[in-house]
């Protein structure tokens, strides 16, 4: 299954086919153990596809809770020792003395 194609699903939709997945991966992990399985590699696109919708999942997640974004403040309007630190910084460069290149 493609990430597009995961995208497009709905949130219930997508929790649904993540427990059908779970459930095939354990019956494949069961079998493995007592058998030869004819597509090993199943259990790895399971495990693959699981990790997709779960992180399709998140991502719908973090977008309906992302606040608008604001405006952004200075450092210094942040943190009044990061401007205690930054007055200082300006007073000590202004009195080091100016080096000639050779």
């Amino acid at each position: 299954m493609q990430a597009d194609e995961m995208r497009e699903m709905t949130d219930s939709d997508a929790r649904a086919r993540i427990a059908e997945l779970e459930e095939e991966q354990f019956r494949l992990r069961f079998r493995s153990a007592t058998e030869t399985l004819e597509d090993p590699l199943r259990i790895r696109s399971i495990r693959r596809d699981i990790a997709r919708l779960n992180t399709v999942l998140r991502e719908r997640e973090l977008a309906a809770a992302k606040p608008a974004p604001a405006a952004r403040q200075p450092a210094a309007a942040r943190n009044p020792v990061t401007a205690q630190k930054a007055a200082t910084a300006k007073k000590t460069t202004a009195k080091q003395p100016a080096t000639a290149k050779r």
